[in-house]
């Protein structure tokens, strides 16, 4: 394991500590989600991936410097060749191991990835019939992510989200279903603003933009919601429905910008330390990482120094060409 003393912590030019990193393994995945990718799609040449070694050096990095939660994201991260070489790694590290999956490999890898000292899983899933989660996901089978989400649930891990992006015309009518189906299984669910990453062109992001207040009265036709003060380190803001012990939460870079309180920064999957995921302010990990093999303390400093890179808020127009022309698997769920 990657051992480096901790001296320093991450602060930007606006007071914000940073203490969440979200940690792309992957470009690839085994889904095509219309709202986040094309449908086809040309991946980087493996020259052009950080390394596994080169994921854990970073990830320990960031540790040392007072990061207390890793997520690691793709693409689809649990189908990069190795990964679980690297979530072991991780998991040994002073800080929460946490996973975004679309869940397709979750049946057959749930138990190991706990083993493997992840502490918590969001798994994406924005329908629950069958054909429409097929055409929506262009891939995908739900009864495949439904068994890994069970296999998820009897592995025991200390929290279990699911993550649902709404989309007007799409499965805005499922917002209801979604909810009841997260209380069956006693797990999270949030409710996720569409973000504007890079152009589809047969989708149309302004005519499907569906916003938190419109999807939190749609479940307050038969919830009452009651906002709570827990937080995870990301952005959801969480409520409470009477008799259930699942939380919902909404993540609403739109409707309701969570800006100035931002915690997080992202590592792309080509060594892009990406300072806002509204904006391309960024400096080149993998440069340092290859240009000074093994030097840590490179490594750190660059980090600390980006931090005066990191931008206010970002701008999203839904009604505008997207400002950011990378798609979210290129940028880390």
């Amino acid at each position: 394991m990657t051992q480096v003393n901790s001296t320093k912590s991450l602060t930007d030019r606006f007071g914000r500590t940073v203490d969440y990193i979200r940690i792309s393994v992957t470009d690839r995945c085994d889904f095509r989600c219309v709202y986040c990718m094309a449908e086809e799609m040309k991946f980087l040449p493996h020259a052009q991936v950080l390394t596994l070694e080169e994921l854990e050096q970073v990830a320990a990095a960031f540790v040392s410097l007072g990061v207390n939660k890793i997520r690691l994201t793709g693409g689809e991260p649990l189908v990069r060749r190795g990964v679980i070489k690297l979530i072991k790694a991780i998991g040994k590290m002073d800080a929460e191991l946490a996973i975004t999956t679309n869940g397709s490999q979750l049946e057959g890898m749930a138990g190991e990835l706990k083993q493997a000292g992840v502490n918590r899983l969001n798994v994406s899933i924005d329908s629950l019939q069958a054909e429409r989660f097929k055409e929506m996901t262009r891939i995908g089978k739900l009864p495949k992510v439904i068994a890994g989400i069970d296999a998820a649930i009897a592995a025991g891990f200390d929290r279990i989200k699911l993550n649902a992006v709404i989309m007007k015309g799409r499965n805005d009518d499922e917002v209801l279903d979604l909810v009841n189906f997260a209380r069956h299984k006693g797990i999270d669910l949030s409710f996720i603003e569409e973000m504007p990453l890079g152009h589809i062109s047969e989708h149309n992001r302004a005519e499907a933009y569906c916003s938190s207040d419109e999807v939190r009265q749609l479940i307050e036709q038969k919830y009452a919601l009651q906002p709570t003060t827990e937080k995870t380190a990301g952005p959801s803001r969480y409520y409470r429905m009477p008799e259930s012990e699942s939380r919902i939460g909404f993540i609403s870079p739109h409707s309701h910008n969570f800006c100035g309180d931002c915690n997080r920064v992202r590592v792309t999957v080509e060594g892009r330390l990406l300072l806002c995921l509204g904006n391309e302010h960024s400096v080149d990990l993998r440069a340092v990482l290859r240009r000074y093999p093994g030097d840590m303390e490179k490594l750190r400093q660059t980090i600390i120094d980006a931090m005066d890179l990191k931008p206010e808020k970002h701008e999203f127009n839904l009604e505008d060409e997207p400002q950011i022309v990378r798609f979210m698997n290129m940028t880390g769920g």
